[in-house]
């Protein structure tokens, strides 16, 4: 399930990090955790196993300059898409905790304050289909798609999409969200295709760095400016899309849309 939030700045000129992604997830946790209990018995009851961990969000939208590691805002409305892999029956229950409430992006340099104005519930491209349908649809990034092998370091390689092992790790990903999300026996007879589909542009890498400024900071590279034609059941398609392909989805990484 999407949304889209619409936020306005409670100061004109606001600025935020260029790396935002880890401070917006921590915003978004901290909403969702106020409703955490009721959150978490739903998906408890309704067998969706994990929870949080099938979250992600979209770039932000917003006219913005650029000063330093800044982004000054040169509009107070800003907008996001945030996608949960949760029932319908949690809509009103994931407005309700979003709606008025105020949502912090700062990082140890500065600190910018917004009011959710709107959050509105975005159709979903697949309700009619059948949940194990087979379907194929054309997705693209709204936010950077990340895939890695781990290496000897103990961090990853970041692959790039014309990597034939890009979307193997993809697919190997979106198998392991089936097997969290159902059973393992189930991920491992889904049937899942993935395709690259190049645009006029060029490949665009994004480096973006997490907890900046820390000991634990980390940097990822994830991509943008391609197509992903996916074909699976309904409900797996779904799932791609609610949980975000590839990995660090709900640090603002690997969300799509049609």
């Amino acid at each position: 399930m999407r949304f889209k939030i619409t936020t306005e700045a409670l100061k004109p000129g606001s600025k935020i990090p260029i790396n935002y992604q880890y401070p917006l997830s921590s915003a978004v946790y901290r909403i969702i955790a106020k409703g955490n209990d009721k959150y978490a018995s739903f998906l408890h009851d309704e067998g969706y196993g994990r929870g949080f961990k099938f979250f992600t969000f979209s770039q932000l939208n917003v006219p913005f300059r650029i000063e330093g590691d800044r982004l000054r805002l040169t509009r107070p409305e800003m907008s996001f898409e945030v996608a949960f892999h949760i029932p319908e029956a949690m809509e009103s229950f994931i407005k309700g905790l979003f709606r008025a409430e105020q949502i912090d992006v700062a990082d140890q340099k500065s600190k910018a304050s917004f009011t959710v104005k709107a959050v509105e519930t975005l159709a979903s491209p697949l309700s009619i289909y059948k949940e194990k349908e087979i379907v194929a649809k054309q997705l693209k990034p709204l936010s950077p798609i990340v895939a890695g092998i781990p290496n000897d370091k103990g961090y990853d390689d970041y692959l790039k999409p014309d990597d034939p092992l890009f979307v193997e790790n993809l697919i190997y990903n979106w198998r392991s969200k089936i097997s969290d999300c159902y059973d393992k026996a189930t991920a491992a007879e889904a049937l899942l295709m993935m395709e690259i589909l190049p645009m006029k542009q060029p490949f665009k890498s994004r480096l973006i760095t997490i907890k900046d400024g820390t000991p634990e900071e980390t940097k990822i590279r994830g991509w943008m400016n391609f197509g992903l034609k996916v074909t699976a059941e309904k409900r797996f398609v779904e799932l791609l899309m609610n949980a975000g392909a590839g990995l660090y989805n709900a640090q603002g990484f690997g969300c799509v849309g049609v």
